[in-house]
């Protein structure tokens, strides 16, 4: 989750939730459950070693369906 762009995954999470009018005190706590669900995913599918921001982005689809 130290990779470049993985914060960037993180704040367009947030902005995405705050743009849906959730407060930012809110949208804080649940992007950051979110985004770490996500890595934990991508994670197990494929190596936390070589995790891009790209996987996370993709493991985000299948926690949004949970």
């Amino acid at each position: 989750m130290a990779t470049g762009g993985a914060g960037d995954v993180l704040t367009g999470i947030m902005a995405g939730l705050i743009a849906q009018h959730l407060p930012p005190t809110k949208a804080a706590p649940v992007s950051v459950y979110l985004h770490g669900l996500a890595g934990d995913i991508a994670s197990k599918k494929l190596n936390k070693y070589s995790l891009l921001a790209s996987d996370i982005i993709d493991s985000l689809n299948e926690v949004l369906s949970i």
